[in-house]
C-alpha cells in the first residue's frame, strides 16, 4: 500500500541553525531551508540548474539519516575522498510515524566507488555475497547503464526510502521510461523517493512534487513549468530555428 501524508517516512527538513554564509550555506538550495521544505509522501523531485546545490542538499539529507555520503545503505562506510559538506549537522529532519524497512542513497557521481566496495567486501568473504542483492552479476562487468538499472531492479524493495542523485546519468530515454515503471511499482509497495534530476522524463511521475531551485529561491512547479521541460520543448518544437541562433557565426 502506498504511503500517505500520515505514514510517509520523511515529512520535511529545515535549517535549525546556521553559522555563516560560507559554503554550503551560500547555496540557493540550502538558503531555501530557512523555510520548511515539505516532501510528497511518494516522490519529491529537486530540480534546477547546475550549481544550485541539489547534490549537496540530497547528500545532507542522506547523511542526516545515517547513510554513507558516497552512496549505499547505513551499512556502507567507504570514502574515496572526504568531500562532503557538514550540512547534515545543521538540518532538522522531521520523520513520520513509520520507519522504512530499507534505505539507500544512490549517487551517480560515486557509483563506481560503491561497485568497487561491494566487490572488495565480497572478496573478503564475511557473510552472504552482497552482489546477490544486485542481481548476482558484477556491477563492473556491466555497462554503466545496466549496472545502474540492476540496483533499481534488484536492490530496491518495498517499504523503502530511496534518495537518488541524478539517476538518469547513464540511462537511455527508454531505460528512463522503464525506471518510471519501477518507481511506480515501489511506490505501490510503500516506498518514498527523493530525487534530484535534470530529466523531464524522470520528473514526470504523476504522484509527485517538483521543487525547482534557482537564485530566487524554491518554487513548487508543474512539470510543464520547469526550465528543463520548457527548454526541451523549445528544442523539439523548433529545432532548426534554435540551432540557427545557437550556431550562427558572428560577423
Amino acid at each position: 500500500m502506498k504511503l500517505t501524508r500520515e505514514t510517509q517516512y520523511v515529512r520535511s527538513i529545515c535549517l535549525h541553525k546556521q553559522e555563516d554564509n560560507e559554503f554550503p550555506f551560500s547555496l540557493p538550495a540550502v538558503q531555501s531551508l530557512q523555510k520548511k521544505l515539505i516532501f510528497h509522501p511518494n516522490v519529491t523531485y529537486i530540480v534546477g540548474e547546475n550549481g544550485m546545490g541539489k547534490s549537496t542538499l540530497l547528500e545532507g539529507i542522506a547523511v542526516a539519516l545515517g547513510m554513507n555520503p558516497e552512496g549505499g545503505t547505513k551499512n556502507f562506510n567507504f570514502s574515496s575522498y572526504a568531500s562532503h559538506s557538514n550540512l547534515h549537522q545543521f538540518i532538522k529532519v522531521t520523520r513520520g510515524a513509520q520507519n522504512p524497512d530499507d534505505s539507500f542513497f544512490f549517487r551517480a557521481e560515486t557509483y563506481y566507488n560503491l561497485a568497487t566496495t561491494i566487490e572488495q567486501l565480497d572478496r573478503e568473504g564475511f557473510g552472504p555475497r552482497i552482489i546477490d542483492s544486485y542481481g548476482g552479476k558484477s556491477l563492473h562487468e556491466q555497462s554503466h547503464g545496466e549496472s545502474f538499472f540492476a540496483t533499481f531492479m534488484y536492490r530496491f524493495g518495498g517499504e523503502g526510502l530511496y534518495i537518488l542523485d541524478e539517476p538518469e546519468a547513464a540511462l537511455s530515454p527508454i531505460r528512463q521510461l522503464s525506471m518510471l515503471t519501477r518507481i511506480h511499482e515501489l511506490v505501490q509497495e510503500g516506498s518514498q523517493f527523493i530525487i534530484s534530476t535534470h530529466s523531464p522524463i524522470i520528473m514526470s511521475y504523476p504522484e509527485s512534487k517538483i521543487l525547482q531551485l534557482s537564485d530566487k529561491g524554491t518554487q513548487h512547479l508543474n512539470l510543464e513549468e520547469t526550465d528543463h521541460y520548457v527548454t526541451m520543448k523549445q528544442f523539439f518544437d523548433d529545432k532548426d530555428r534554435l540551432m540557427h541562433h545557437l550556431l550562427k557565426n558572428e560577423k
